[in-house]
């Protein structure tokens, strides 16, 4: 963070949180929570799948034993009953091409409402109209970025077994300090998810935004996020013991975990697109987006650009302005200066949101299929 002294970072960091706070990043995060209950199956079988190209061993086994550490037994019981319902081998031919696809296009639906949210963050929409082409283009990126980061997951893990596995062979035989190879397995496990956060900052936002403009937001990003983990811990251990959601406590579990982790990934993104903003090189939409209008930001409940622009200059002012300075007005993030005299464009109140019907549709057909097998089973 070249020429960014403590002063400036918090006044970095006040802003980031007010701009966090304004662009609603609670509800975002229970719309990514609740989307979340009609994803996770489908991306606990993409992922299990892409592990197990890299790793062969039991796969699910080691993802069980690594989530009940991040998210506690009682959630972890529900993930091990979905994995061990998705491992039917007595499936037809046709039914498994279903199942993939359904996975895939579940899967690929939740990286789609990721990347709705950060384009909120990031104050762009897309370019309305498009037609089909840019849709094909939206699916693509959102498999890629499902295939990318399971990719990512499956890496990680196969360092983690390969770590764990060299610590037991070579037990006191290396005169290494106590604890250090299991330091080595954290500081790679901290590696893969600053790629994996500079992977989704850089490719999901319909922004123009360089690489070098990323790696401090993921690595802020990350840094709570192993910090956040542990608060996150004894909070759903204390939740857990004391549910009153009865037989749902293990869903209620899950959606708490998402919830409060999907705040910080958001406050992350916020950090990177204030930094990207201020210190980078200027962010403008891809030539697929537009930024969001003044119309825009009242259905989104967000505050007026006048009222932002005044929240940036005295931002501006803590960070450089000094008595009688005279110190410009800022651009507002994410507009770019050759669209402040812009005509708002009309949005479509009564779109249909095509990725959320779809994502309905996926998750009753799978809810049946899974209630008729277990119908099946039963008799």
């Amino acid at each position: 963070m070249k020429g960014l002294d403590a002063k400036s970072f918090f006044a970095l960091i006040k802003e980031t949180y007010t701009q966090w706070s304004e662009h609603k990043a609670s509800r975002l995060a229970a719309a990514f929570a609740y989307y979340t209950v009609f994803s996770m199956a489908p991306m606990l079988i993409v992922f299990t799948a892409i592990a197990g190209l890299v790793f062969k061993g039991n796969v699910q086994d080691y993802i069980i034993m690594q989530m009940r550490a991040q998210i506690g037994p009682q959630a972890t019981d529900l993930v091990a009953t979905m994995l061990s319902k998705s491992g039917s081998k007595d499936a037809s031919i046709v039914a498994t091409i279903i199942g993939i696809l359904t996975s895939l296009l579940g899967a690929a639906g939740l990286f789609g409402q990721l990347q709705d949210a950060l384009n909120t963050i990031w104050e762009v929409a897309p370019k309305p109209n498009q037609g089909i082409m840019a849709m094909i283009r939206q699916r693509f990126l959102s498999f890629a970025m499902v295939l990318g980061t399971g990719l990512l997951l499956a890496i990680s893990m196969l360092l983690s077994i390969a770590i764990e596995a060299l610590t037991k062979s070579m037990s006191g035989a290396l005169p290494l300090p106590p604890g250090s190879l299991r330091a080595l397995n954290e500081i790679i496990t901290f590696g893969v998810m600053v790629l994996m956060f500079a992977m989704i900052f850089r490719v999901l936002p319909d922004v123009k935004i360089g690489w070098k403009d990323v790696w401090v937001g993921a690595i802020i990003t990350s840094f709570l996020f192993t910090v956040g983990k542990f608060a996150l811990g004894l909070y759903l251990a204390h939740v857990a013991t004391s549910s009153p959601y009865g037989a749902a406590s293990s869903l209620v579990l899950i959606l708490l975990w998402v919830y409060y982790a999907a705040q910080i990934l958001f406050f992350g993104a916020q950090f990177t697109q204030v930094y990207g903003t201020k210190y980078g090189t200027r962010i403008e939409p891809s030539p697929h987006a537009v930024a969001i209008t003044e119309d825009g930001r009242a259905r989104q409940g967000m505050p007026s650009l006048e009222g932002l622009m005044a929240a940036t200059h005295a931002t501006e002012v803590q960070l450089k302005g000094k008595p009688g300075e005279q110190v410009p007005v800022a651009v507002p993030s994410g507009v770019s200066p050759h669209t402040q005299g812009r005509v708002a464009s009309k949005q479509q109140p009564g779109k249909v949101d095509t990725e959320y019907l779809a994502s309905v549709i996926f998750g009753t057909v799978a809810g049946l299929f899974i209630a008729s097998r277990r119908m099946k089973n039963k008799e």
